[in-house]
């Protein structure tokens, strides 16, 4: 099993005393699979948290065993001071009613952004919870805190590019401003048409991508693998591209050496984290411009 870097009481020490080091820098943080932890001047974003064994126990007498290879970091009961949380599509370990209903208990009244296709499995997980549902399918724009909180919905293959006749996503990822730091999280997704170009727009400091790859023979959607994360962080103008969905199940995972070795390659700016691994990114590009 592969420990965290921190976990626990000492991963919640490091959050609480993370905003009072430096407010104005944006702190990231992995917590496996493709959650993160955000936060830029005391707003706190989790996005796509897992932090259940939810899986492990559904598929345990199935011939697709979800083991698990990374310990939990952190009880999601335990996270507090979250503005808002992400669930980019109704895969479970991207929207775990066990983790979002333990987030929305310690944060009452929690933003959740979801695409509008998901919202009828929203409610049936998280019933009960105490949560402000926030529809976002590809396209849409949301803004709080006087404007200096952004979310805008991008389109993503997973594998396929789906909409209902409304306009409303089954799948997005997010681009997120915080302050002047513009982050992307693609959630799950293949390159796709226009996904570049909306990415170059933004001129992202830092995208969260994943690199699990698509293989059938998995029987699960798939998504970038590490080359292609590296040259669509490249190919998109990102300051900087860590990677993610992978050493959580054995059955759906990728060495990031991969990434690295395509990173490097290109020029492309990167971090490797460990799981409770904290990120300091100082100052934004448009900040340095």
């Amino acid at each position: 099993m592969i420990e965290p870097v921190l976990k626990d009481e000492a991963l919640l020490e490091d959050v609480a005393r993370a905003g009072g080091e430096a407010p104005d820098a944006l702190h990231v943080r992995w917590l496996g699979q493709s959650g993160f932890l955000l936060e830029w001047n005391g707003c706190r974003v989790l996005l796509d948290p897992y932090l259940s064994d939810s899986l492990t126990r559904k598929y345990a007498a199935t011939d697709k065993p979800h083991v698990r290879m990374t310990a939990r970091c952190v009880d999601p009961g335990a996270l507090t001071g979250i503005q808002f949380v992400t669930a980019s599509h109704a895969h479970t370990d991207h929207l775990d009613g066990e983790t979002l209903r333990a987030v929305a208990a310690a944060n009452p009244g929690v933003r959740l952004l979801f695409p509008g296709m998901i919202r009828d499995e929203v409610r049936r997980r998280l019933e009960g919870a105490e949560v402000e549902e926030v529809e976002l399918n590809a396209g849409d724009e949301a803004y709080f805190d006087a404007e200096q909180v952004r979310f805008c919905g991008v389109t993503a293959a997973h594998n396929e590019v789906v909409q209902d006749d409304y306009g409303r996503s089954e799948c997005v990822g997010f681009l997120l401003q915080m302050g002047e730091f513009r982050i992307y999280h693609s959630g799950d997704t293949l390159w796709h048409e226009g996904l570049l170009e909306k990415l170059l727009e933004w001129r992202c400091d830092l995208m969260l991508l994943p690199i699990n790859g698509n293989k059938p023979e998995r029987r699960v959607a798939g998504n970038l693998n590490g080359t292609e994360a590296a040259a669509l962080a490249r190919a998109g103008d990102s300051r900087w591209v860590v990677p993610c969905h992978y050493e959580m199940f054995e059955f759906n995972t990728e060495s990031p050496a991969e990434f690295v070795t395509a990173c490097e390659r290109l020029g492309q700016p990167h971090r490797v984290m460990r799981c409770g691994e904290r990120l300091v990114l100082p100052r934004s590009r448009f900040e340095e411009d």
